[in-house]
């Protein structure tokens, strides 16, 4: 399986430079970091959020645990938490672990961790586990106008 046509399309139309790096199948972050032999930091997740009644993506650090007081309060919300597996299937058509953070492209709002912005590129989630793209935080930014804070917590 490759990244979605859709997905490199949008990037495409917006002019946003990324390069698709193939890899052996993975299902987390941890294990692209393993597998391309990264540091943590370099790998962004994308993790499905429920905030209030709706839904967003918040985008953080691999090395990061998601602090959900943090993202409460950045997002405005009266309760943050993390959805039931299904829920992403069933609302975005993908599979856990696969999840991209163009949120935008399933209409939904972005919450992208301050400190990702200090690395020079960040590998992301493409939609597939047998590919992530690499690109600069930046474009990311450019490119969803995210909601920018912290919200992460180092892992213990």
């Amino acid at each position: 399986m490759a990244t979605p046509k859709k997905l490199l399309q949008y990037l495409d139309k917006n002019k946003i430079k990324y390069q698709v790096v193939k890899h052996k199948t993975v299902y987390t972050a941890y294990d692209v970091a393993q597998t391309l032999r990264l540091k943590l930091p370099q790998i962004a997740k994308t993790l499905l959020v429920q905030i209030d009644g709706g839904l967003g993506l918040a985008v953080l650090s691999a090395s990061s645990r998601l602090d959900f007081n943090k993202l409460k309060v950045l997002a405005k919300a009266k309760k943050v938490a993390l959805p039931k597996e299904g829920l992403m299937k069933k609302k975005l058509n993908i599979k856990p672990g696969a999840i991209t953070p163009f949120g935008q492209l399933y209409k939904l709002p972005v919450y992208f961790e301050a400190s990702l912005k200090r690395q020079k590129t960040i590998l992301v989630g493409s939609g597939c586990f047998e590919e992530s793209l690499k690109m600069s935080p930046a474009a990311v930014i450019k490119l969803e106008k995210p909601v920018v804070g912290s919200f992460a917590q180092k892992k213990k």
